[in-house]
């Protein structure tokens, strides 16, 4: 049995594997729409979602199996002060797999010690999100044809998108891969990150304070919003969440063949105008997500 709390936790080869098999499913879903009848999925929800948690539904509906769970913590016996540990004793009896999220970092890695069926980390506070990863991945991989030899911009909230963190750490794994960071002073990515994965991978990377000069060299651009919910106070959030909009006059000196990607939910930091252009992506990243989960579903619960 193995559980996905960090998206290390496949190996290269492995998540090869993962990307190619996702691909298989774009390619043919229909051959896949009855390998998990019979098994049931719980999703643990103790924070709001849209995508995560309906694609995650949507994986294993799309497989033959089943679902149940709860979307918020106010509606699970956590609100009476149930540990982590209980709730995923309980579920094991009850469910054959299970995806989590939950605000306090480290929780699903918790809920791994004591579960009896594989857990599937759907974020953690501002730390890991494997899923959206390999979801990012997987529509760089379809879209470019390729994981290496690629310079990928972030840009927003790298402080605290766990999404931006996941995904570093994921191309630090391939060759030839550059960084651009762009954020404002106070939106920084963590010292860890800097000095544990970029560096000590010898990846190179720079920190800029603007787009617009840095845009013209990206094979990737990845979009992320400035998050309300992880500041501890609304007047600095007022204050930097419109530092970044992409806009059309912005689009005009990136590459033609540049990817947008954002994980979502969007505010306004992509004009809805943006949508319209072929290398805005990110719907379709979207999609690609029920097809990645229903790979990792399959591969944890180790059906051929």
């Amino acid at each position: 049995m193995r559980h996905i709390i960090s998206p290390t936790d496949l190996t290269v080869s492995e998540l090869g594997e993962l990307l190619e098999l996702a691909e298989e499913i774009i390619e043919d879903p229909t051959k896949y729409s009855d390998v998990c009848r019979g098994k049931k999925l719980a999703t643990l929800f103790y924070e709001p979602s849209t995508r995560t948690r309906l694609s995650f539904e949507a994986a294993m509906l799309n497989l033959g199996g089943s679902v149940l769970g709860f979307s918020s913590a106010d509606s699970s016996s956590a609100a009476k002060g149930e540990s982590v540990a209980d709730t995923i004793r309980v579920v094991s009896c009850y469910a054959d797999i299970c995806a989590m999220r939950h605000p306090k970092e480290g929780a699903p890695y918790v809920a791994s010690i004591y579960s009896e069926i594989p857990v599937i980390n759907a974020g953690d506070g501002g730390h890991n999100h494997p899923t959206q990863t390999f979801t990012d991945l997987l529509t760089i991989k379809n879209l470019k044809g390729r994981l290496n030899n690629l310079t990928v911009g972030f840009c927003g909230d790298l402080k605290f998108g766990r999404t931006v963190h996941s995904l570093i750490n994921a191309l630090s794994r391939y060759d030839n891969i550059n960084i651009i960071l762009i954020s404002p002073e106070e939106l920084t990515i963590p010292s860890y990150l800097r000095t544990g994965v970029l560096e000590a991978n010898n990846i190179p990377y720079e920190e800029v304070r603007k787009l617009e000069p840095v845009i013209d060299k990206l094979d990737v651009l990845y979009m992320t919003r400035v998050q309300k919910e992880r500041f501890f106070n609304e007047e600095d959030y007022i204050r930097l969440k419109d530092t970044y909009i992409l806009d059309t006059k912005k689009m005009a000196l990136a590459r033609e063949d540049m990817l947008v990607l954002h994980p979502l939910p969007r505010v306004n930091e992509i004009s809805v105008e943006v949508d319209e252009d072929p290398r805005a992506v990110y719907f379709k990243q979207a999609q690609y997500g029920v097809y990645v989960r229903m790979a990792l579903i399959m591969k944890l619960l180790e059906i051929k």
